[in-house]
């Protein structure tokens, strides 16, 4: 297992779900909630990679883990489209390895959570986003450890 922090990535419309990982790469926890920036002609904005990037830096991360979402087939939604566009500015703006890891389900998964502890999901929307980003970040950890190897694809500028 290499060693470094690695940050998880659940990008919303409207907030981005960040967790981390340990420097040995076991456990994943949960970070922070950064809020998406949307420019007035509604293209997005450059605060919340910039924010993405000062944790980057501070944690001294090794790479960025984010969702991928897919359908339940396999195929691309406009979420989809939106989570590449983050990844992309990410690979742009950091010199780490940004993967892409196969998300479906994993803020389903983190809203049942809260709801089997009696918390209302709607009440707990930055914390449930910060969990999704505990969910993929723990199944990439999960992987590399069985693998042996860096878990996903990662994300080419090119």
């Amino acid at each position: 297992m290499r060693q470094g922090v690695r940050l998880g990535i659940d990008v919303g419309k409207a907030r981005i779900g960040v967790a981390r990982s340990d420097r040995d790469g076991l456990l994943a926890t949960p970070l922070e909630t950064v809020a998406r920036d949307w420019a007035d002609d509604g293209s997005a904005g450059e605060a919340h990679i910039r924010r993405i990037v000062e944790l980057v830096d501070e944690l001294e991360a090794i790479e960025l883990i984010v969702g991928h979402p897919l359908n339940m087939q396999g195929q691309s939604t406009p979420s989809t489209e939106d989570a590449l566009s983050v990844a992309g500015a990410l690979a742009e703006a950091v010199s780490i390895p940004v993967r892409l890891l196969d998300e479906r389900l994993t803020t389903a998964a983190a809203a049942k959570q809260f709801r089997a502890t009696g918390r209302k999901a709607s009440r707990s929307r930055d914390v449930i986003d910060q969990a999704a980003a505990v969910i993929l970040l723990q199944d990439a950890l999960d992987r590399e450890r069985a693998s042996g190897t860096a878990p996903g694809t990662v994300y080419s500028t090119d």
